[in-house]
């Protein structure tokens, strides 16, 4: 009887733990499945960047790769990896490492919806020889991979013949891969300059609302060396950049625009808005939001009318338009709706908010039962006047007091800008 009991009891002890296991896993799968549930119900299904293709057949489900995904964009369902929040997927791709058995794969776009990607080699140069991609326009968005990419090309761009060009290298836009890329051509003394058409640097990160959270993790850039931030406001991060800008004086033109790119024999000039190079070499480091899209409205070159927010307060006591249906312009109008004496319509031309947060419905359906967002679905601007705009709905037409519009409706990719020199675009679907 005593031997029983002493071999029973470590089957008993493998027996609870085996129990607190499979409930902890059955509480995981019933969470990872309210969240895909509210994805699809959302309609927010397809990442923007890249992203992990899990293969069922090989996936063991250890959760090793939830682990590694601090945006929380995949869970375990049924012992297996699935992405349940595609759209908080930013394409750090720290998932497919992470895999002890090697189930996942990274690729662009999905079989319903196509990114375009412009061609380029793994050491960052495009079809085109001497034109250099890095960062965002590349399709890789997240920070960390935008500063690696800017040096790692301009360390390619050294090695290359620098023929009787002024200068080794003209550098377009900066943003985190065109700042990475500036320290290093001054680290390697080339013969550079950077063009940024902004009046600041920064890049995307410049242009996000005020406070906003930006994740980025540690990085590396040259004659700096790490950095050591992970999640950070949009402030914060500014006074990295500028910080750096002020110690080292990298050679960046503000405020001057690339207007034409033309190859010529062992080189390109460059024109800008101010001035011609004569360049060796080129690296894109722009970002994938290209030229605002517009609405087509008369009226729309008005200065009152901008693309995009950064401050609130700026606007505080006025006639405010956002116009748009994603979760920028949601986010937008809840800011503006916290300011004091601030009057908000939310214009939009679909009859629902569906590729949208949960959370930012949820937070405008609140803002307009408290009358501080007025909401006009299947609206359309007609026109916008000096102190009033012109709002469509169906067969009727609203005159609004407006000091100000906001248009949210997102960015075109720089497509024939890249075709015009020769760069070659390819659509991927899930690739």
């Amino acid at each position: 009887m005593t031997d029983l009991i002493f071999y029973s009891f470590p089957v008993l002890l493998v027996g609870v733990a085996l129990y607190f296991h499979l409930r902890a896993a059955r509480k995981t799968t019933v969470k990872a499945v309210e969240v895909l549930k509210e994805a699809e119900e959302s309609g927010l299904t397809e990442p923007p960047s890249l992203h992990p293709v899990v293969d069922l057949s090989v996936c063991m489900g250890s959760g090793a790769c939830v682990k590694s995904c601090p945006e929380k964009a995949l869970g375990v369902i049924k012992g297996k990896a699935v992405l349940i929040n595609p759209t908080h997927c930013i394409g750090h791709g720290a998932c497919a490492p992470a895999c002890p058995v090697g189930a996942i794969r990274l690729v662009f776009g999905t079989a319903k919806r196509g990114i375009e990607i412009p061609q380029v080699k793994p050491d960052f140069e495009t079809n085109v020889p001497g034109i250099f991609i890095a960062g965002e326009l590349g399709g890789m968005g997240l920070i960390r991979n935008a500063v690696r990419q800017g040096s790692a090309a301009v360390g390619t761009i050294s090695k290359r013949p620098r023929g009787a060009n002024a200068l080794d290298l003209v550098i377009i836009g900066a943003g985190p891969a065109g700042i990475s890329a500036s320290l290093a051509a001054e680290e390697l003394k080339l013969r550079y300059v950077t063009i940024e058409q902004e009046d600041s640097l920064g890049g995307t990160t410049y242009h996000y609302p005020r406070n906003k959270l930006v994740m980025t993790a540690p990085m590396q850039l040259p004659l700096v060396g790490q950095i050591k931030v992970r999640e950070v406001s949009k402030e914060a991060l500014m006074e990295i950049w500028q910080g750096i800008l002020d110690r080292f004086q990298p050679k960046i033109q503000f405020g001057e625009r690339m207007e034409e790119l033309i190859p010529q024999d062992g080189g390109f000039t460059i024109r800008t808005n101010r001035a011609t190079y004569q360049a060796a070499s080129v690296l894109l480091a722009i970002g994938r939001r290209g030229t605002p899209r517009k609405l087509g409205a008369a009226g729309e070159d008005q200065a009152k009318v901008v693309y995009r927010l950064i401050d609130p307060e700026q606007y505080r006591g006025a006639h405010v338009l956002v116009v748009g249906g994603g979760d920028s312009a949601l986010e937008a109008a809840l800011d503006l709706s916290r300011e004091p004496g601030t009057t908000v319509t939310l214009s939009y031309r679909g009859s629902a908010f569906g590729r949208v947060k949960p959370k930012n419905r949820t937070l405008i359906d609140a803002a307009e039962a408290e009358g501080r967002i007025d909401v006009r679905l299947e609206s359309q601007v007609a026109s916008i006047e000096a102190d009033h705009v012109v709002l469509k709905q169906g067969d009727t037409t609203h005159t609004l007091p407006n000091q100000h519009v906001i248009i949210c409706a997102g960015g075109e990719l720089p497509t024939p800008m890249l075709k015009k020199i020769g760069i070659q675009v390819e659509a991927h679907y899930g690739t």
